[in-house]
C-alpha cells in the first residue's frame, strides 16, 4: 500500500481557548469517571466561497460558533493558494477568528509564485477547542490524474484523556480511488481508540467505497438515537446527497446527529454535527 507522512504544514497553531466545556459526568450526560462529551463536525467550506459567490471567513466562522463545535474536521481550505482566497492563510485566520487550536495539511503542495514568500497550498484543516499535542498528515492513494487527496491526524488532550482525530476528503471524480483510499484510511487508522474520523467522502454511505468505513466504524447519523432530517448535506442550498459523514471508532458513542443549517450560503456543503460520548 502506497504510504506517504508529512509533517502537518501549520502545526498546533494555538490561541488561548476561551469557554472550554468541562468534563461530562453521570450528572450531565457521562457514563462514569473519565466520560467526556464532545461536538464534533465535518465542514466543507468551499475555500470560504459561498453559493452566493461571495468570499467570507467569517462567515464560515460564525456558522462553527453558533454550532457549538468543539472539533472541526475542515476541507478544501486554502492556504495561500491563490487569488480566488486572496491568498489568505484560511486556517489559521479561523483558527483566530474562534479562538481555537489548529492543524493544516496540505494536499496540494506548491513552491511559491515568482517573488512570494509562501508555498502554494490546499487540503484540510482541524478546529479544536483543546489543545493538540500531535499532528501528521498521509497522502492517500492517486491514480495519475486525480487530485492529491490526505488523511490527517491531530492526538487531542480533553481534559486529560487523549482523542485521535480524523479528517479526510476522498476523491470527487474517481471511484477507483475511493475505493483504494478507504482501504487506506481503515489501515491508517488501526486500532488506535477512541477515535473519531470525519470527511467529505464524496459517496453515499450505501456505496460500494464506503464498505470499509461501515463496516469498520460506527456511522454516527445511523446510530444516533434520534437522527434529525434524513442527515443529507449536499448541495447545501437544497440537499440530496449524505456524504459528509461522521465515523466512530470503539470507546465512542453517538448521542446527537444533526445537519447546521444556520446559513445555506455560506458553502455549497452543509456541516454535520454529531455530539459524541468518549467513554473512560
Amino acid at each position: 500500500m502506497f504510504r506517504r507522512t508529512l509533517p502537518v504544514l501549520a502545526a498546533a497553531v494555538a490561541f488561548a481557548a476561551a469557554g472550554s466545556a468541562a468534563p461530562a459526568s453521570a450528572a450531565d450526560g457521562g457514563s462514569g469517571p473519565g466520560a467526556r462529551v464532545l461536538d464534533v463536525m465535518s465542514f466543507n467550506i468551499h475555500h470560504a466561497q459561498g453559493t452566493d459567490g461571495v468570499l467570507d471567513v467569517e462567515r464560515i466562522a460564525r456558522v462553527v460558533r453558533g454550532s457549538g463545535a468543539d472539533v472541526v474536521g475542515l476541507q478544501e481550505v486554502d492556504h495561500h493558494y491563490s487569488a480566488r482566497s486572496e491568498w489568505a492563510d484560511q486556517s489559521a485566520e479561523l483558527a483566530e477568528a474562534l479562538g481555537y487550536h489548529v492543524v493544516f495539511g496540505a494536499n496540494i503542495d506548491n513552491a511559491p509564485p515568482a517573488g512570494g514568500e509562501h508555498r502554494v497550498q490546499y487540503g484540510t484543516a482541524i478546529l479544536s477547542r483543546y489543545p493538540i499535542t500531535a499532528s501528521d498528515n498521509t497522502w492517500l492513494f492517486r491514480s495519475p490524474g486525480q487530485e492529491q487527496r490526505g488523511l490527517l491526524h491531530a492526538t487531542i488532550d480533553v481534559h486529560g484523556k487523549k482523542v485521535e482525530f480524523y479528517d479526510t476528503h476522498l476523491s470527487a471524480s474517481s471511484q477507483t480511488d475511493r475505493l483504494r483510499q478507504t482501504d487506506q484510511v481503515v489501515d491508517l487508522i488501526g486500532a488506535r481508540k477512541p477515535g473519531i474520523l470525519v470527511g467529505d467522502f464524496n459517496a453515499l454511505p450505501s456505496a460500494p467505497e464506503s464498505q470499509p468505513l461501515q463496516k469498520a466504524y460506527s456511522d454516527a447519523w445511523a446510530r444516533s438515537p434520534h437522527p434529525r432530517g434524513d442527515g443529507a448535506t449536499h448541495p447545501s442550498e437544497a440537499p440530496t446527497a449524505r456524504i459528509d459523514v461522521v465515523y466512530t471508532t470503539g470507546g465512542v458513542i453517538p448521542l446527537v446527529t444533526r445537519v447546521v443549517g444556520s446559513d445555506p450560503a455560506a458553502s455549497d456543503h452543509l456541516p454535520l454535527l454529531s455530539k459524541v460520548l468518549v467513554g473512560p
